[in-house]
């Protein structure tokens, strides 16, 4: 029996070794399984950023061919908006130079219309003038004829050997006033048979009409406007 004990203790002893190198060996093992497994990890985890990298590098080349074609819209655009704003501009410089050339044949057209609108203004006065005189002409023959009636009717008689037919005061009146406004600066009238004297001397009495001061045969309307 004591024989054999110091091979039990070897054999004990071997496989207390063996165990040992075993566990040594699986340690190892699983250092190297830790290590793998660690590398794997970081090398997953650096995959990963790559495939998001990836993703927004494929985004930002969509924004960026997107807004390249908006800045061509937009040069092209600004080509098209200065090409307009030369020609405007050309047009207006047109536009200048001829209103510069024309001015001095505007200004003499301008000249002319003023000319003629007065001219067209003093026409219209002068019709208004007339129609006025005409209104006061026919009021005024109204009256004379109603109160100085035709020299020979109502008890007035002719004047002797008078060799042409007496005219009305209005009428008498009418020729003062006919030749006073066509000829003012010769208003005096001779005073011929057809006048007859009576009206005359109403005329020259009331201040109506006055004679020459050096040739009593003729008179004239007083300027009542003076």
């Amino acid at each position: 029996m004591a024989e054999y004990l110091p091979d039990n203790t070897s054999d004990a002893k071997l496989s207390a070794d063996a165990k040992e190198e075993l566990l040594n060996e699986c340690e190892s093992i699983w250092k190297q399984m830790e290590e793998y497994q660690s590398k794997l990890v970081r090398k997953e985890t650096l995959l990963k950023p790559d495939h998001k990298l990836q993703k927004v590098k494929n985004d930002l080349e969509m924004m960026l061919t997107a807004v390249q074609s908006k800045n061509k819209q937009l040069k092209e655009h600004l080509e098209r908006e200065q090409q307009w704003h030369e020609e405007q501009q050309h047009i207006l410089d047109v536009l200048n130079r001829i209103e510069e050339e024309r001015r001095p044949q505007v200004e003499e057209l301008s000249k002319k219309s003023l000319n003629i609108r007065a001219l067209k203004e003093l026409e219209n006065k002068m019709l208004k003038l007339k129609q006025y005189k005409e209104e006061l002409l026919n009021c005024l023959g109204e009256f004379l004829e109603e109160n100085f009636p035709p020299p020979g009717n109502g008890g007035i008689s002719k004047k002797k050997n008078s060799s042409k037919e007496l005219i009305t005061l209005h009428e008498i009146l009418e020729i003062l006033i006919n030749k006073s406004m066509s000829t003012p600066h010769e208003p005096y009238v001779i005073i011929s048979d057809s006048f007859w004297p009576p009206y005359i001397e109403l005329l020259l009495r009331y201040g109506i009409a006055m004679r020459h001061p050096e040739d009593p045969s003729r008179i004239r309307l007083e300027a009542f406007h003076m």
